[in-house]
């Protein structure tokens, strides 16, 4: 009896010391390296959060002082596209918060899908999220892990819209900073405009998604956002691309250079990872390359491992 009284003090004073090492109770949540892991979530709670994100009474540790505003792509949302980064970023000690922006104002499950209305209204979207969660969480500036459009949507905010002074860093997964020519939609566009059916093509080309239109490369909206550079010199970017890229066409559109900016090509050194725009968001070496980017000090060895195409 006293051997098990003693065994269970010692287990005590372990959670105890965990706690204190931590700062706070250490919850874990599942983390499913998937594209597609936060689709049945959104099935069986629309419109809902993650486990582990949208806390509003999360207090932003020592160690990780921003809160991490995750900002999907075309046709993500909230729990769609961050499967796999809620959970992980949470289990990682990090506030951690997402939103659906650019959805048109439908019954679900067309309110889930995001990143279809013009960007310019997206990021008026994120810019009154970014306050809410630097209201809740008392934090001077956020964090930005941006997929696809995402990254287009944040500089945006961060570049017209006042954001440079409240964005620390944007991390960027499969960023298309001058545009797309994805199966030569870039070089139609031009044709039909030389042919003077410009018009016509654009009617077509955003009847869905307002924002695509905005993304072709040579695009009048990305030649504003760009006038000034890329990057903006208050924030510090990482763009982490895959050379397997079927939508972000070339690749190399997502790794611009710049003083405050890294690139990194997931199969540089990792031959095994297949990842391409989809499966990037869900891959766990683009994961380690995000966890490295929003935490310079740490700097851990990213996995290499056989990455599928397309689910992550």
């Amino acid at each position: 009896m006293r051997r098990s009284s003693r065994s269970l003090l010692v287990l005590a004073a372990a959670a105890l010391l965990a706690w204190g090492n931590s700062g706070t109770a250490a919850a874990e949540y599942p983390v499913d390296y998937n594209f597609f892991a936060g689709i049945p979530p959104e099935l069986t709670n629309p419109g809902g959060t993650l486990p582990g994100g949208n806390d509003p009474g999360c207090v932003p540790s020592a160690e990780h002082p921003n809160p991490v505003v995750l900002l999907h792509g075309t046709g993500g949302g909230a729990q769609t596209n961050w499967g796999a980064y809620v959970p992980l970023l949470a289990n990682e000690g990090y506030c951690v918060f997402s939103l659906t922006y650019g959805a048109y104002g439908l019954p679900w499950p067309v309110s889930a899908i995001g990143g279809m209305r013009p960007i310019e209204q997206s990021a008026l979207e994120v810019s009154a999220f970014v306050d809410r969660v630097l209201a809740s969480t008392g934090a001077a500036r956020v964090d930005f892990v941006a997929h696809s459009q995402g990254n287009v949507v944040g500089n945006y905010y961060i570049k017209r819209l006042g954001g440079a002074a409240k964005v620390d860093k944007l991390v960027g997964i499969a960023p298309p900073w001058l545009g797309t020519n994805a199966l030569g939609i870039a070089d139609i566009a031009a044709y039909s405009r030389a042919l003077g059916a410009g018009p016509a093509f654009d009617a077509v080309a955003t009847s869905l998604c307002q924002a695509c239109g905005q993304m072709m490369a040579g695009a009048d909206f990305l030649a504003a956002l760009n006038a000034d550079g890329v990057y903006s010199p208050q924030v510090t970017y990482t763009n982490i691309v895959s050379s397997l890229e079927e939508v972000v066409v070339p690749y190399t559109s997502g790794v611009v250079p710049g003083p405050n900016a890294t690139s990194i090509v997931v199969q540089d050194g990792c031959a095994q990872d297949y990842s391409e725009h989809m499966a990037i968001a869900g891959s766990p070496r683009a994961a380690g390359h995000v966890l490295n980017a929003l935490d310079p000090a740490r700097q851990a060895p990213v996995p290499c491992e056989f990455v599928p195409p397309f689910t992550g």
